[in-house]
């Protein structure tokens, strides 16, 4: 089977969630709803009701000798230890049920897991992707008043018992306002299938990075960048925890590049760099990094020779690239200790310290990103700056020197 694409799907009560649900799986996505197989992993004659009623007790059946939902939804409300036993029994059912779905879906799939307590279980790196379906707790309240006949203190009181808002937005790759109509809902939906979704999950199946077209763009320095570098950090990191021949101790993830300055004009591409113990290594985890969404990008494997360099193979890396169309990210695969890997992390802390070079470095891609506006790739902008690394290499080693800089791995 080939890789699929995974999206967690959440978002707070009343925000709109199952209905996005049902719309991506009329688009053709497997849908495999975490409340319904809550349901089912505790049915008569199930593990799970056979331990629920071990931790409960067997006033927790109704008289049929099915679970009484409400009877034990009383119980575990706004008591902390009842319900971590809970979901200690049924959550890791859930996933395990879940899995085997996952695992049953065709080549290229679209996979939606919906899950209301994605963020407070803390899940959000098992998925390419989280879409979290937004709306403000007053509209949320209002609905549920309408809708579900609750009294506006019930509402507010479901509502403070889920993630916050801003937990939940933090941990998003993409957000679905749910403030407006059905149909503007719904468009969004269908908007995301088609521009993101679809051509994510062919790229994932074909080992693709994601087609990128057009001269270098800047954008002013945005906050958000390191947030979403976090987040794929995290993605990328759970991906190698979850294979038992990876040891994750020898490995370390780096926010590296424009994005990683403040302040910093950049085009809207995140770099990060992966430090593995040698190049073989690399090419060992290049499949498990292909299937969480950054294929190795042919014929990019080594840097360009260093003037001045006896050992130009001591620059040599390994590139991925992001499959995603959404999110552009490049994936620098480097052995820590090479001159490559400390010259991306010097020179981004020397960027971070010293304003006037990370002032003269932003006065030069003006100029290239202008220069090189109208070509079709980028290519000729980021060959266009290898000068300005080269002379600048002198002053950061000064600068290095004079703070004791050493390389965050390495670090006292």
């Amino acid at each position: 089977m080939g890789t699929v694409l995974k999206i967690g799907l959440t978002g707070g009560i009343a925000s709109g969630k199952s209905m996005v649900a049902a719309r991506l799986e009329e688009l053709g996505a497997v849908l495999v709803d975490a409340d319904a197989l809550a349901r089912e992993v505790v049915e008569p004659g199930t593990e799970g009701l056979a331990r629920i009623v071990a931790e409960f007790g067997a006033e927790m059946l109704d008289d049929g000798g099915r679970l009484d939902r409400a009877r034990l939804g009383a119980l575990v409300f706004g008591q902390p230890e009842r319900l971590a036993a809970l979901n200690g029994i049924v959550h890791p059912l859930v996933r395990s049920r879940a899995a085997a779905i996952v695992a049953a879906a065709a080549d290229d799939a679209v996979v939606v897991q919906d899950i209301p307590l994605l963020v407070e279980t803390g899940q959000g790196g098992d998925f390419h992707l989280v879409v979290v379906v937004d709306a403000p707790e007053d509209v949320r309240v209002q609905r549920m008043l309408e809708h579900r006949g609750m009294t506006a203190e019930a509402a507010r009181s479901r509502i403070q018992a889920q993630a916050s808002r801003d937990d939940r937005l933090a941990a998003a790759d993409v957000v679905l306002d749910n403030s407006g109509s059905v149909a503007e809902l719904l468009e969004q939906v269908d908007r995301l299938w088609k521009g993101r979704l679809q051509p994510f999950a062919l790229n994932i199946a074909q080992g693709v990075r994601a087609a990128r077209q057009g001269g270098p763009v800047l954008l002013p320095s945005r906050p958000e960048w390191p947030q979403e570098a976090r987040r794929i950090v995290a993605r990328i990191h759970a991906a190698l925890a979850r294979q038992e021949e990876v040891d994750v101790n020898g490995l370390s993830l780096e926010h590296i590049g424009s994005t990683s300055v403040p302040g910093l004009d950049a085009k809207d591409v995140i770099d990060l760099q992966l430090a593995v113990p040698d190049l073989a290594a690399a090419d060992t985890l290049a499949p498990i990094l292909s299937a969480a969404g950054f294929p190795f990008v042919p014929g990019s494997s080594a840097d360009a020779p260093k003037p001045g360099h006896p050992r130009p193979e001591d620059w040599y890396k390994r590139f991925h690239a992001s499959a995603d169309p959404g999110r552009d990210v490049n994936l620098h695969v480097r052995p820590a200790g090479s001159p490559g890997w400390r010259f991306a992390l010097c020179f981004r802390d020397w960027l971070r310290a010293d304003p006037d070079a990370a002032a003269g470095y932003l006065a030069l891609k003006r100029r290239l990103a202008e220069e090189h506006a109208g070509d079709p790739t980028t290519e000729g902008y980021a060959e266009a700056k290898e000068e300005w690394f080269r002379n600048a290499e002198e002053p950061m080693e000064r600068w290095a020197e004079s703070a004791g800089w050493q390389p965050p791995s390495y670090a006292s």
